[in-house]
């Protein structure tokens, strides 16, 4: 019997795309298709080729929607737009990273940076009928979307809450209180973005799957490893 839940090609990023959902196909009906590395797609052919629903993770090296340097900008801009292009074609929601700045006096300068690719990937989104979501980062350093209090950067785009992130900012209560359009379940203990199975860390998951069920959104385990995932769903499913 497969999972409620959709899981994301990231627990078997060595292995080709077509032999990874084929074995995701055994335990989920929902993937979520991490377009980078091995799992990196040029057409649907393949996802057609399974009977599953998919989101797709867009492109995230090499890629900085909020970089200064405007043709780096513009091309990242056209990466995420192609990768959302095709993903409208399966009828997949797309989930994307805000960016980045070099230098923390950059910061303000960033914002306005990727508040102008919010605007362009917005209209490409219209034009091809397709669905993307802004996923809130780690502790990672000159990142923008760390803490609830930069939420308004995303001007009413749909947001993606990523828990394991928010945990290790210490931020997932406050993000919690935000709506979101699309989860991603993974656990730590604080302190790194473990990506971790669930009950693993220290993330309080009933707290989390309370506010999953009122959303009503099928959320994506996002664990780094196949015997995560398959522990993840067993935790998830007693809850």
């Amino acid at each position: 019997m497969r999972s409620r839940f959709a899981v994301s090609s990231y627990c078997l990023n060595d292995q080709p795309l077509d032999e990874a959902l084929e074995r995701l196909s055994t335990i989920t009906g929902a993937v979520e298709v991490m377009d980078e590395g091995c799992h990196a797609f040029q057409d649907t052919a393949v996802l057609e080729t399974f009977d599953l629903e998919y989101s797709v993770h867009a492109p995230s090296r090499g890629v900085n929607l909020a970089s200064l340097l405007e043709p780096i900008r513009r091309a990242s801009v056209e990466v995420t737009a192609g990768c959302m292009e095709l993903a409208a074609a399966i009828d997949a929601p797309v989930v994307i990273h805000p960016g980045y700045f070099a230098w923390q006096g950059e910061r303000v300068a960033a914002e306005r940076q990727f508040g102008q690719s919010l605007g362009e990937l917005n209209r490409a989104a219209r034009e091809c009928s397709g669905t993307f979501f802004v996923e809130n980062m780690g502790n990672w350093e000159h990142f923008l979307l760390k803490t609830p209090e930069e939420m308004p950067i995303l001007d009413g785009t749909g947001f993606a809450l990523d828990v394991g992130h928010a945990h290790q900012n210490h931020a997932l209560a406050g993000f919690l209180a935000f709506p979101a359009r699309h989860f991603h379940l993974h656990d730590n203990d604080g302190t790194s973005d473990a990506h971790a199975a669930v009950g693993e860390g220290t993330i309080d998951f009933g707290a989390v799957m309370a506010v999953v069920r009122r959303s009503g959104v099928r959320p994506v385990i996002e664990v780094g490893d196949w015997d995560g995932v398959v522990r993840s769903i067993g935790v998830l499913e007693g809850l």
